[in-house]
């Protein structure tokens, strides 16, 4: 009679068993397989737990930044911004800024420099004159930072934020007083030519 080959484990096949070797080993697998399913059912509990909480929490805060000297000398170069009894014109070369306000005996004019800062700050440095005053040089800043996407504006120190420019544009935004060139250059001549002619 022939003799059967018995598999060993050097040969790296399986020895094969009876049904009844395959009927232990069956429980003796799922209870191996029990503490990985448990541990793939919480993972994946957590993970729509998590994306739950994603769908109602709230908003985060709009991400806050400051625009550069050049994104300020885009916005204020060859400019006139205009003002209730005035207005201010921002040149290119050399940053030259004049301005001048006009009221019932209260007519005035300077003239000065204005430069921007990486920090997000536009100086105004002018010196006012009227026929009555001549006024030393003086910094006015104004600070801007970006927040949602929109420009807000303050007077510095203490002034509260305001919506400077938006997109889409807003009807309150103060960028909307921007014309672009030197609009108001016959008024401020005019204002000039009247202080100059009192003193």
């Amino acid at each position: 009679m022939r003799s059967l080959i018995v598999l060993t484990t050097s040969t790296g096949l399986p020895r094969p068993g009876t049904n009844r070797d395959r009927e232990r080993s069956w429980p003796a697998r799922c209870a191996r397989l029990a503490p990985l399913l448990v541990i793939c059912g919480q993972l994946a509990f957590s993970g729509a737990a998590h994306a739950a909480n994603e769908k109602t929490s709230k908003p985060e805060e709009a991400t806050v930044t400051v625009p550069t000297a050049f994104e300020l000398q885009l916005l204020y170069a060859d400019h006139t911004w205009i003002w209730k009894d005035g207005a201010a014109y921002f040149g290119k070369a050399d940053r030259p800024l004049r301005a001048w306000t006009s009221g019932q005996d209260s007519a005035s004019v300077a003239e000065g420099k204005w430069l921007v800062m990486n920090n997000g700050k536009m100086f105004m440095d002018l010196a006012w004159r009227s026929k009555s005053y001549k006024g030393k040089q003086q910094r006015t800043c104004y600070s801007h930072r970006i927040k949602g996407g929109a420009i807000e504006q303050r007077k510095d120190p203490d002034g509260e934020w305001y919506g400077f420019k938006r997109t889409p544009e807003d009807p309150s935004d103060e960028y909307r007083k921007f014309e672009v060139g030197d609009t108001k250059s016959a008024q401020f001549e005019e204002t000039r030519k009247l202080i100059d002619s009192k003193n």
